[in-house]
Order: structure tokens, then C-alpha cells, then sequence
């Protein structure tokens, strides 16, 4: 079984990580949303809520699971089992870190990084976009999934 795992903080998780989502699931067998723990962050959701939303999303597909970790995301990926990260990208900025991430990511377990290009139309869509919107009182709701 092809098991990626899609990790994140997703705070909040918007309508960029849902298309790299839907575009990754034909790729793999099961796709694990892992919803990292990031104590160096200030969150707008509590972790529970962030989880709950993810997976209201996914309730209906079999092949998307939401789980929670605080480790080493190639130490995650070994303990569900996965192969492969996922990972999407908006502009050259992002694509120069999350290759060198894939390579010492593959050097020290030889898991495999799938890198996705967000779509052009939402390359502009970011979770620190939207807590900055929302913090003004902004409305936010063209940037988050329908649930």
C-alpha cells in the first residue's frame, strides 16, 4: 500500500492544502493529513478544533486520514507506515526549502517528497494570510474549504 502523509500546521487549513489534498489522493492508496504540534507558533485554532475540522472534510473518504504528531515528520512518516510526504508549493521561495527539506528528508530515511505547485488561481492563498485577514475582522470564507 502507497501511504503519503500530507504534514502541516494547518492553522487554519484552507482552500490551497484542500487542492493539494484532492490533486495528491489519485497519487497514493491513503493519505494521512498529519497536523503537526508547532510550540514555536502562536495558533488561532486549538489543535482539536484544527483536527475536527480536517476531518469533517475527509469523514467520507476511506482513503484521508487526520492524525496529530510532535515529532520528527520522517519519524511520523515511518510510524503510519508512509513512503512518501506530500508537500505543496506557491512560489520559488517555498520550492528552494522544501527541496532541501526532501533531500534531508531522503538522506536520513530514504522517504521519497512528492512536490505539488498550489494553483495558479489560489498561489496567493496563505494559512498566515488568513489569520492576518481575520484578525482585522475580515472575511475569510473564500480562502477556507466548504464544508
Amino acid at each position: 500500500m502507497n501511504i503519503a502523509i500530507f504534514p502541516g500546521s494547518f492553522d487554519p487549513f484552507t482552500i490551497g492544502h484542500a487542492s493539494i489534498v484532492r490533486r495528491a489522493l489519485p497519487l497514493f492508496d491513503k493519505l494521512v493529513i498529519a497536523v503537526g504540534i508547532n510550540t514555536g507558533k502562536a495558533s488561532r485554532q486549538s489543535l482539536s478544533d484544527r483536527v475536527e475540522a480536517i476531518a469533517s472534510l475527509y469523514r467520507d473518504d476511506p482513503r484521508v486520514e487526520v492524525r496529530v504528531y510532535d515529532t520528527l515528520t520522517v519519524d511520523f512518516a515511518a510510524s503510519v507506515g508512509a513512503r512518501f510526504i506530500v508537500r505543496g508549493v506557491r512560489s520559488a521561495v517555498d520550492f528552494e526549502y522544501e527541496r532541501n527539506m526532501a533531500e534531508i528528508n531522503r538522506r536520513m530515511s530514504g522517504v521519497e517528497t512528492v512536490i505539488l505547485c498550489a494553483d495558479p488561481e489560489i498561489a496567493h492563498v496563505s494559512s498566515s494570510l488568513v489569520r492576518e485577514l481575520e484578525a482585522f475582522g475580515k472575511d475569510v470564507s473564500a480562502y477556507l474549504p466548504k464544508r
